[in-house]
């Protein structure tokens, strides 16, 4: 197999910045060098929780945990078309868009001026714990500069995605992009508006009145109106939801508070560096915490970035490890050889979207995107998820490297259009499986050799560490690596 370590000559050292200095060194040495430091997000003022691929890789798993040492969690980007399930007193719950310390007593949690709110579908999470007993009263909070997500950005959703024909993009019809697209037209109403009631209501009549006209929608005013008279007494009078988050934040950090950060979606999906078009409208990177929770860079200390052992992707776009073909809902050429390999992570995984329902399309782990979601967002760790989906292959794969037309691309280097990505070929290593389950394991030291020289190599690949190992679907089902985990007690 050809390598990345032989393709990286020292003359390209001058054309690379320092954490892609970083990463070359990386995959021509054993030990990778750290621009961050190790960090595993126990332990800093500011965490962030970020995903390093196409989404789905489990970021809520490790937030869940981490909201143990935390005093608030808060939502940075997205809105309801996150999905992740958290366990509390032995029950699951789907959390779409709330914070995942909801189900911890001691944790305020916020959703932030970068998120787009559908009330609709907060107030439906917040059902089953209230059935539940758990109380989340006085412990969520909403921006007052957050951006209303109504039901009629998610008709327009459908609306484009249905005229986009065969060039769908395969969005999840939330209304996310629409409700961002009138925040950046400066015509959508925020949370905070709904302390202005009579300015709230004319503004939402005109919104509406506009739409049925352009799109020839039956939107219905009057049924709207009275919904979000309703809402607007919750969250104000009853609840007491709306807060100048920005403000809030930043008191709470000077007055020593732990924030974790919790982000929607992830790399590969972000609005300016992700595989555009096929991405969401929000930044779900490290900025994305600046611009949407208003916490200035130098406050957040520690990112990990959350890695499945493998790659996945819902919906459509470039995937250039792709093993899976139609039959389990993906790209690869039917019944070609690894196509038995995507069936097998597609069902060993449990591949199947939270919030959509649809198949995950699934593929060997992609280097070369690690690498670049690594530059963007400088990883003090890794926490690398669904381990254990690998124990039962004979070879396992690592695409370290793409080439295009020949041409080995830089760590970090990234294809900007779908031209280029559909060009891409990719370079694999392979590595002998472990054969036997790991679920028991807690510790690094404790994996089979073959798992530990996995971890090792993307390590060697990535330039960071990994932290965090899954080996299992529950929230106990972790090893660690490099730290013992200490949580506070409340």
């Amino acid at each position: 197999q050809m390598c990345i370590r032989d393709s990286i000559n020292a003359e390209y050292g001058e054309f690379l910045t320092p954490p892609m200095q970083s990463i070359a060194k990386a995959t021509r040495t054993r030990a990778p060098t750290l621009a961050r430091g190790f960090k595993s997000g126990l332990d800093s003022r500011v965490a962030a929780v970020l995903g390093g691929q196409w989404g789905d890789e489990g970021k809520g798993k490790l937030a869940d945990v981490l909201a143990q040492n935390y005093d608030i969690v808060g939502r940075f980007n997205g809105g309801a078309n996150a999905g992740h399930t958290v366990v509390a007193n032995g029950k699951k719950y789907a959390f779409h868009l709330l914070p995942c310390g909801l189900i911890y007593e001691h944790t305020m949690n916020v959703l932030g001026n970068g998120v787009v709110v559908d009330l609709d579908a907060m107030f439906e999470e917040l059902e089953p714990l209230d059935a539940d007993g758990l109380d989340w009263r006085g412990r969520l909070k909403i921006s007052d500069r957050a951006p209303l997500l109504f039901e009629f950005h998610k008709m327009i959703d459908g609306f484009m995605e249905e005229a986009r024909g065969s060039e769908s993009i395969g969005t999840t019809k939330k209304g996310i992009g629409p409700a961002y697209a009138t925040k950046a037209f400066r015509t959508g109403l925020r949370v905070g508006h709904l302390k202005e009631w009579d300015s709230f209501e004319k503004t939402l009549r005109t919104t509406v009145q506009g739409l049925e006209n352009l799109y020839g929608f039956d939107i219905g005013i009057e049924p709207l109106v009275d919904k979000y008279k309703m809402y607007a007494d919750l969250v104000i009078k009853k609840e007491d939801m709306i807060i100048d988050s920005v403000h809030y934040m930043n008191k709470r950090y000077n007055e020593g508070a732990r924030i974790i950060t919790e982000g929607a979606n992830a790399a590969m999906l972000d609005v300016d560096f992700g595989t555009y078009p096929f991405v969401t409208s929000s930044s779900t990177t490290v900025g994305g915490i600046c611009s949407g929770l208003g916490l200035s860079p130098d406050k957040v200390d520690c990112a990990v970035g959350v890695i499945k052992a493998y790659t996945t992707r819902v919906g459509w776009g470039p995937f250039p490890t792709e093993l899976t073909d139609s039959s389990c809902g993906g790209n690869f050429p039917d019944g070609a050889p690894g196509s038995e390999i995507g069936r097998h992570l597609q069902e060993v995984g449990f591949e199947i979207g939270v919030t959509t329902g649809r198949k995950r399309r699934c593929g060997w782990l992609d280097i070369p995107v690690i690498q670049y979601g690594h530059m963007v967002n400088n990883y003090a760790s890794i926490n690398l998820t669904k381990l254990d989906v690998l124990d039962d292959l004979d070879e396992i794969k690592l695409g370290v490297a793409y080439s295009i037309n020949g041409q080995r691309l830089l760590p970090g280097e990234m294809p900007s259009t779908l031209e280029d990505l559909g060009r891409v070929q990719v370079i694999y290593e392979s590595m002998p499986g472990w054969k036997t389950s790991i679920s028991h394991c807690r510790s690094f030291e404790e994996l089979p050799i073959e798992a530990q020289h996995y971890v090792t190599r993307i390590e060697e690949l990535s330039g960071t560490s990994v932290s965090w190992i899954g080996v299992g679907v529950g929230r106990e089902d972790m090893a660690v690596k490099g730290f013992t985990p200490e949580f506070r007690t409340h």
